[in-house]
């Protein structure tokens, strides 16, 4: 458990490191990417000479016998909405950082990166139940209590239920917003409520996971707990069917995973633990805006 003076500190910290990325690295590349995506409508005028002919109001123009043009403008203002998995699994981690290291460390760039851009930022924790939510905010101090909150939250339960906080995400954020889902996606049950959540919002999806998660070295017999459910097994890791296996259901999760974005037409980022997450998330920003 941290103590007020080391939450201080690793608070500073993060933001210190998050405002260096935002306005070093991710210049421009945040703002490109998501504005300009949400569109309100703001009147209607007479139709003129090189209007989009597909925002003619047909009724209007019917009724008064005369074109008449829908005028739109950019949402100047986003909502971003990190959902964060904050399930047992997430304090594993075997070489650079705990999965939650990371989660916390990329959560913190996107929350000042938002705010950098006068945006709202919102949070909602969750495990298989939805653990705090966070209402969307503008300002440097309510970025600030998100990431306190972060390094700080003590979850009640231990397992995961991604589908618990998608829907309530959906269900909540009427308008539409800008989502990051943070997770290391051992679920297979939310295929469903991406699809319905993917309609309305912009969802992005950021896996994080282990190399181990991945690869089970060669220790011997080993006793092994599952941090969600607490079972315990003994397993021999120098069996290669073993390993065979375990590798097996790491990509069998990946590809549901991969598959459920696809899909709900969302996107999704793969970072593992040891790997550098700014190089990620900057591919990310700038393939978003050449698609823009």
């Amino acid at each position: 458990m941290l103590s007020t003076a080391e939450i201080l500190k690793k608070v500073r910290e993060l933001e210190i490191r998050s405002k260096k990325l935002t306005n070093h690295i991710f210049t421009g590349e945040y703002h490109s990417a998501f504005k300009g995506r949400g569109m309100s409508f703001r009147e209607v005028r007479e139709y003129a000479a090189g209007d989009d002919i597909r925002f003619i109001d047909w009724n209007l123009s019917a009724r008064f016998n005369h074109p008449f043009s829908k005028l739109f403008e950019e949402e100047r203002e986003l909502t971003v909405i990190l959902l964060i998995d904050i399930s047992a699994s997430s304090l594993f981690g075997t070489l650079h950082a705990l999965k939650k290291e990371i989660i916390i460390e990329i959560c913190a760039v996107l929350a000042f990166s938002a705010i950098n851009n006068n945006d709202k930022i919102g949070a909602i924790f969750f495990t298989d139940r939805i653990e705090k939510y966070i209402p969307p905010k503008k300002g440097r101090q309510h970025a600030l209590y998100i990431v306190r909150e972060m390094l700080t939250m003590e979850p009640k339960r231990k397992d995961t239920q991604i589908s618990q906080a998608i829907r309530f995400f959906n269900n909540t954020i009427r308008n539409k917003s800008i989502a990051f889902l943070l997770s290391d996606f051992l679920d297979d049950k939310f295929e469903d409520a991406l699809k319905v959540a993917g309609k309305k919002h912009d969802i992005t999806g950021i896996k994080i996971y282990d190399r181990m998660d991945m690869q089970m070295p060669e220790l011997g017999m080993l006793e092994i707990q599952d941090a969600e459910t607490g079972e315990i097994l003994w397993v021999d890791t120098e069996d290669f069917l073993v390993r065979k296996n375990y590798q097996e259901e790491f990509f069998k999760s990946t590809e549901y995973c991969k598959n459920a974005f696809l899909k709900s037409g969302s996107d999704l980022l793969h970072i593992r633990t040891d790997e550098d997450y700014v190089k990620v998330l900057k591919k990310f920003f700038i393939g978003r805006n050449r698609m823009a």
